[in-house]
């Protein structure tokens, strides 16, 4: 038995289930209202699976869009399928809930921030968007800036 209780992976394991609880909402209904998502991933996880453009152009992290237009969202206890249209070139796109570092919905100022032990980024106010991918429908003017959550204020 360990000397500690570990909050830090407990919280990332929640806040993950979180996420497969909306995007499993999402997928049996729709997005509701005007809800959308900003997701921010390591395209070098080794679990995640894209075209080999899309890592060649984002080789560390890249943001995608779910919004306007998007298919064939499948959603499993280990991350999701989606199909997301890259300037009229459909995609489809693994990503693990390991892989994720950022999940905002800039509609109702959501936000959550995974950040890992060597992470040494200090600010953790807002979710980088400057690699942001925009599938073609997605519209700029509709951003809100987003209430991060991290989770890193939990470890020790």
């Amino acid at each position: 038995m360990p000397d500690t209780i570990d909050y830090g992976n407990l919280m990332h394991r929640a806040m993950r289930g979180l996420i497969q609880q909306v995007l499993t909402g999402v997928a049996q209904t729709g997005l509701p209202g005007s809800h959308h998502f900003f997701v921010t991933f390591d395209t070098m996880h080794p679990d995640v699976e894209i075209a080999d453009w899309l890592s060649d152009r984002y080789p560390g992290e890249m943001t995608v869009v779910i919004q306007h237009w998007f298919a064939n969202l499948e959603v499993t206890d280990e991350g999701f399928t989606i199909t997301l249209n890259f300037g009229d070139n459909p995609e489809t796109l693994y990503i693990p809930y390991d892989a994720i570092k950022t999940f905002v919905d800039p509609s109702v100022e959501f936000g959550l921030r995974f950040e890992t032990q060597d992470d040494q980024r200090a600010d953790i106010a807002e979710a980088p968007m400057h690699e942001m991918v925009e599938p073609e429908d997605d519209k700029p003017g509709n951003r809100k800036p987003a209430e991060v959550v991290s989770l890193d204020k939990f470890r020790k």
